[in-house]
């Protein structure tokens, strides 16, 4: 059973559409992930939990909070919003720029995700292992 002491955790309010928070949040991220896993999987999950941020700033109109937490081994980071409406997984079409790749980046590159229920509003959350990318 991994103990207390076995886990960092990161966790921070996110202002209403406040983007700036994106480069804030992977900053704070990669410092809590400096001794975690490979470097390859730190950026994987900078990268994730980017796009988990802005999808809760940009697709709601309220605060959001991430929270990573890092054990032996794995990587969990959860984005809760206010809004119940769910994310919508959608293969983009070459039109759209970079609009709508979020979701497919969090489904091919992470261990395993998903979205829950949570009050008011949803956890989009994701998982990454230690191992090797």
């Amino acid at each position: 059973m991994v103990g207390e002491s076995d886990r960092a955790q990161l966790r921070r309010r996110l202002g209403r559409s406040d983007l700036r928070a994106v480069p804030e949040v992977r900053g704070a991220l990669r410092e809590l992930l400096r001794s975690w896993g490979k470097p390859g999987r730190s950026e994987i999950a900078e990268l994730l939990t980017s796009e988990l941020v802005t999808n809760a700033l940009v697709h709601t109109d309220h605060d959001a909070i991430l929270t990573a937490t890092v054990g032996p081994g794995r990587l969990r980071v959860e984005v809760r919003d206010f809004v119940g409406r769910r994310p919508k997984l959608r293969v983009p079409n070459a039109d759209d720029g970079t609009h709508g790749r979020g979701l497919v980046l969090v489904q091919s590159l992470a261990d395993a995700w998903g979205v829950r229920a949570h009050g008011v509003g949803k956890v989009v959350w994701f998982e990454l292992d230690g191992g090797p990318v």
